[in-house]
């Protein structure tokens, strides 16, 4: 963590901070402060509800095991653990990432990030660093009819990112101005979407970066007239918006995964661990009924837990070259995912792999959709539930309260669903049945 001076300063200019954290679906929420009260705040904290982890994506509160009426949904106090930075597109304000802890000075059981952090030192008693890279979709969309202004798919088209570089050009260079490091930017398959790539870094770091980057995606798409949704599947018809999240396993700079640029032993036992608790880790992806709908064969989203060598039809793909460069895609999650969730039990399946030297089933050379080695991954909603309800593994690694909270959110979920007269439904049984 920074030093207090480094906390304290402040881009020159500065007359709000926005100080903020990842909630239980990794969207960042907090409070902007005046620059003139940001000292008291690092030293003392700001006091905010612990229901902010206790609320799904649209602020609907429920008594929880942890956070109820019975003890009054109490405060907890949220610390920045980073120097704020200016945000370019609104002069005056800058950023920062907090850090939460209850009353009594300890970690909060359902503060996200706390899943990860264990997973992390972990990794550190066993004498690893692990990196991640970030790649995630998203869709820019007229935020009046919710849908794209661009029309056609020419997915990698520079003509396409030459026509959405007056959002996406800010978006990649503003976003670096922010302390995220963006390697490139391209249009996806599908019209409005949109890739961005975040340099590799360690486990934790990048989790805080995608928290953050995908609520600077949001406010800079406000300031240049675009919806941005992270939303795995606005669009039946079209592509579904994923989170690959890419892992390699260090040693004073050395690459543990690489053996002369092709993956070896220690990278295996990773995908076995993988492979082994992907199903009943699948929650950890994207907890809502729309999630699973990007879930589809053909799609270049996977449905099986099958691995393979630069294969884009397989769950766990395998990128070999450089010892810099050799690691494992994981490619299951969607855009939704709150990242310390999904980091935390993917290292925590891959490290498992690691300890019990477990052996990954044969490679898939062809198309996985269709001669996959692996087995089937949930592919709706209820079975992703009920997987992980009876996964002694997962509420191990997320701990009981975030365990429970978790699937209570995705069971939620469900039963909304399951309360809906869709208008397909009208349309196609009202004049009809």
């Amino acid at each position: 963590m920074p030093a207090t001076d480094d906390l304290l300063a402040l881009p020159d200019g500065t007359h709000t901070v926005i100080l903020g954290l990842g909630d239980l679906n990794g969207i960042m929420r907090g409070k902007r402060i005046p620059a003139s009260h940001w000292k008291t705040i690092c030293a003392e904290g700001n006091a905010i509800s612990i229901a902010l982890f206790a609320i799904d994506m649209n602020s609907d509160v429920w008594d929880t095991p942890f956070v109820n009426f019975g003890n009054g949904y109490p405060d907890m106090h949220i610390f920045p653990m980073e120097r704020a930075r200016a945000l370019p597109w609104e002069p005056g304000v800058a950023m920062a990432l907090a850090r939460a802890e209850g009353m009594d000075h300890r970690p909060i059981p359902i503060d996200p990030r706390q899943a990860l952090i264990r997973q992390v030192e972990r990794a550190k008693a066993m004498d690893f660093e692990i990196q991640v890279g970030a790649e995630l979709e998203f869709y820019l969309l007229d935020p009046e009819t919710g849908q794209p202004r661009d029309r056609g798919i020419q997915v990698y088209g520079l003509d396409r990112a030459a026509q959405l570089e007056h959002v996406v050009g800010p978006i990649r260079r503003q976003l670096n101005e922010c302390g995220i490091p963006i390697e490139q930017s391209n249009p996806e398959y599908a019209p409005g979407q949109i890739e961005v790539n975040i340099r590799y870094g360690e486990a934790l770091l990048t989790a805080d970066r995608v928290v953050k980057f995908k609520s600077l995606i949001r406010q800079l798409g406000i300031a240049n007239g675009y919806l941005a949704t992270f939303m795995p599947k606005p669009f039946f018809d079209q592509s579904g918006s994923g989170f690959h999240a890419h892992y390699s396993l260090w040693k004073q700079g050395v690459n543990l995964f690489a053996e002369q640029g092709k993956l070896g032993r220690l990278g295996l036992h990773f995908i076995a661990g993988l492979q082994k608790r992907m199903s009943e880790s699948a929650i950890c992806g994207g907890g809502t009924v729309n999630g699973f709908r990007r879930r589809q064969p053909y799609s270049f989203c996977p449905v099986n837990t099958s691995w393979g060598y630069d294969n884009r039809t397989v769950g766990l793909r395998v990128i070999e070259g450089s010892d810099q460069a050799v690691r494992i895609e994981k490619r299951d999650a969607g855009a939704d995912a709150n990242p310390y969730l999904l980091l935390a039990s993917d290292i925590a399946a891959g490290l498992d792999g690691i300890e019990q030297a477990l052996e990954p089933g044969e490679a898939t050379l062809g198309n996985a959709y269709e001669e996959a080695h692996g087995e089937p991954i949930p592919d709706n909603l209820p079975t992703a539930i009920s997987l992980a309800r009876n996964s002694k593994w997962l509420r191990e690694t997320l701990g009981d309260s975030m365990w429970e909270l978790l699937l209570q959110q995705a069971e939620r979920e469900l039963d909304f669903f399951g309360q809906q007269v869709t208008p397909v439904e009208i349309e196609r049984y009202l004049r009809t049945l």
